[in-house]
């Protein structure tokens, strides 16, 4: 008896074309930190270390905050440290917005948990910042609140992919 091999063959296919097209890597860098006990206390002090090959491309960084639905502020202050390969130091004191009173959570939420991606685009520029220079980067990011340790906070991150 002989069996035709159109079906499996089809289905291969089909499975093998659609892999290709259900996920994008990220270009470049992806870290996140748990917050011990989600009480941010002003001495942690979270470090991204990442390496830029490429210095002809621009980069977009982003911010990835999670808090529960119980931190109480609609906004969050950090100090943003960035020491080049060459040893030269950036540091800048950022506000960013993280809801209103309004419209709520301005992150994507699930159950009480919300993220939220901020870029940091505004900040670099002001700051001159950018990659010319090949090797090891340091991104840190400290909580400047008032509020010490910060309540309620879950994770802290940084994104870097390639501008396209």
């Amino acid at each position: 008896m002989c069996k035709s091999r159109f079906p499996f063959t089809l289905g291969y296919l089909f499975l093998l074309s659609t892999s290709n097209f259900s996920c994008t890597p990220i270009n470049l860098y992806e870290q996140t930190f748990a917050i011990p006990a989600h009480r941010w206390n002003s001495s942690f002090i979270p470090q991204f270390a990442f390496v830029i090959t490429d210095t002809t491309a621009r980069y977009d960084l982003s911010i990835t905050i999670r808090h529960r639905d119980l931190y109480h502020y609609n906004n969050i202050w950090l100090e943003i440290s960035l020491q080049s390969p060459d040893g030269n130091q950036y540091r800048f004191k950022t506000e960013k917005q993280l809801g209103t009173n309004q419209a709520g959570w301005l992150g994507t939420g699930m159950d009480d948990i919300y993220e939220h991606r901020i870029p940091l685009l505004n900040e670099l520029i002001e700051n001159q910042v950018s990659f010319r220079k090949k090797g090891k980067y340091i991104v840190s990011i400290k909580q400047i609140m008032r509020e010490d340790p910060l309540e309620q906070v879950l994770n802290i991150g940084l994104r870097i992919e390639k501008r396209r």
